[in-house]
């Protein structure tokens, strides 16, 4: 069966190994499948809803693209473009605003984390930005979409948005309800200084992530000074649960090398950490060290990377067009 894949990725600059094995690398896997008809959309309209330096967005949307090509994603192969460039996302999300309820709303759990204590003061935007995501698939019918844990509400919301709309308006199956692809393989890398936390940008620490642009030095620098705990390797895929940072090191190494997490526990069962960290560091080089090259080269050729963006907006915004066109005509405008 033929696939249609929406995905988006925040251009948020740096982009690290949370991203690229919660996300990047099953976009480089899908594409590389030929039943699928993939598009990748760098989101920069949902970037916005925190404040952001202007002149770093626009060459952190330029990164975001060179890192999908440096990591495998065949920019022949599939459709890469800005979010902005497509008037139809801002449009849609505004009609999807009026189908939508403020108490599916008020349930989304993201909202929550990310605005923190002081609610009154987050942009409406972040309120309303699983909307804008909704309109974002709706609009290309895509049939799945790549989900990790913390975007699964956002999908349901725009599973229940696109069948709401189709029932007001009398047109079944009008919008595609589109189903999630969830990854199989160990994908939440958490913070190498904190087991409990979300690998993440925003933490103050560099030790505490492996950024895409990092080279050998620095990936070997930061898996020595990874947190880990002085018992030795676990013989038991039950122990890891106790053992936050233990378990987040051996899925990393799992999801790079491609063993399953009980054949990477079985491997290296009561061995020491040093030496785990010794075989972890080598694989991180060996699949990351590449990557990294490849996104400098890339980045000093600004024009080829707006050119990629610019035909990938071409391509989108012919589907976004008369999908609209269609909604205008179902809303009664």
């Amino acid at each position: 069966m033929r696939k249609k894949i929406f995905s988006g990725v925040q251009p948020t600059g740096n982009l690290h190994l949370g991203n690229y094995l919660g996300a990047i690398k099953n976009f480089v896997d899908l594409n590389n499948q030929k039943e699928n008809e993939c598009i990748f959309c760098v989101v920069d309209l949902h970037a916005i809803t925190t404040k952001q330096n202007p002149k770093e967005l626009n060459e952190n949307i330029r990164e975001t693209v060179a890192t999908f090509i440096a990591s495998g994603i065949d920019p022949s192969k599939s459709i890469i473009f800005n979010q902005s460039k497509v008037p139809a996302h801002s449009e849609a999300a505004w009609i999807l605003s009026c189908v939508a309820r403020i108490g599916w709303l008020n349930r989304m759990t993201q909202f929550k984390e990310k605005a923190g204590k002081d609610k009154e003061k987050a942009s409406v935007g972040l309120f309303s930005y699983p909307i804008l995501m909704a309109s974002d698939i709706l609009l290309y019918d895509a049939t799945h979409v790549p989900v990790g844990d913390d975007q699964k509400q956002h999908l349901e919301l725009c599973r229940d948005i696109a069948q709401k709309f189709n029932n007001d308006f009398g047109t079944k199956d009008f919008f595609v309800v589109p189903d999630p692809l969830i990854q199989k393989q160990f994908s939440r890398i958490m913070s190498l200084k904190d087991g409990s936390k979300k690998m993440s940008k925003s933490e103050l620490s560099d030790l505490s992530r492996i950024n895409l642009t990092d080279d050998k030095d620095m990936i070997v620098n930061k898996i020595k000074k990874a947190k880990t705990d002085p018992l030795p390797m676990p013989s038991n895929i039950k122990d890891l649960d106790k053992r936050p940072e233990a378990k987040n090191l051996i899925g990393i190494y799992s999801s790079l090398s491609g063993s399953s997490l009980e054949k990477c526990v079985e491997d290296f069962s009561g061995k020491n950490f040093s030496s785990f960290k010794e075989n972890l560091t080598q694989v991180l080089v060996e699949k990351i060290n590449p990557i990294s090259n490849e996104i400098s080269n890339l980045l000093k050729d600004k024009k080829y990377l707006d050119d990629i963006l610019y035909r990938g907006y071409e391509k989108a915004n012919l589907i976004a067009v008369e999908k609209i066109k269609k909604i205008h005509e179902i809303v009664g405008f």
